[in-house]
């Protein structure tokens, strides 16, 4: 399934001379890659509580310094944009706790699944329990819990989710399916 375009395996290119540690190789990562995290930053925080701190520019600051600071051998773009996804969700969620905590105190409560998947003002208690159940996903299944990622807090449509993590649409559908029917009956069945 690798159809790659010329600017996606640049953008491979330029991750392997990260990978190398060689100069400059971040500095021109960032206008390949820039608009794609921006779309993903603006698609996390359209649903945020009103008054976030947070902007999209900032959480792609925040997840680009991230990424290149991660010991991590990219495998390439699609490998760089699933990290991407997982680090701006952990920042979210970070944010979140540290709003709920200095707001209300106390744990997480449990909540259905429909209502996780909708973020609503003032509620950060819902993304960190759709986090801990994405986290108890990822280590059971992780391309199942990547796929959520990706769809629910990146954005991407199934054909995008397919091209970034290399299989199927129908694996992606079916992913997607078997990933949420699992989310419901972790958050629903622990209320």
């Amino acid at each position: 399934m690798s159809h790659q375009t010329e600017e996606q395996r640049e953008v491979t290119r330029l991750l392997q001379n990260l990978n190398e540690g060689k100069i400059g190789a971040a500095e021109e990562l960032i206008p390949l890659v820039y608009a794609e995290l921006r779309r993903l930053a603006a698609h996390y925080l359209k649903g945020e509580r009103e008054g976030h701190t947070l902007q999209p520019t900032a959480l792609v600051h925040e997840a680009f310094l991230k990424l290149v600071e991660q010991e991590t051998q990219w495998q390439n773009r699609g490998h760089f944009f699933a990290m991407a996804a997982n680090l701006m969700r952990r920042i979210l969620v970070d944010y979140a706790r540290s709003y709920k905590a200095e707001k209300r105190g106390g744990t997480a409560e449990k909540i259905s699944l429909d209502d996780a998947f909708v973020f609503v003002k003032e509620k950060p208690a819902e993304m960190i329990a759709l986090d801990e159940a994405l986290t108890e996903l990822a280590k059971i299944d992780k391309r199942r819990s990547q796929v959520v990622e990706l769809r629910f807090f990146g954005g991407l449509s199934n054909e995008e989710i397919a091209k970034v993590l290399d299989v199927h649409v129908n694996t992606v559908l079916r992913d997607w399916n078997l990933a949420r029917a699992w989310l419901r009956t972790q958050i629903i069945g622990n209320i």
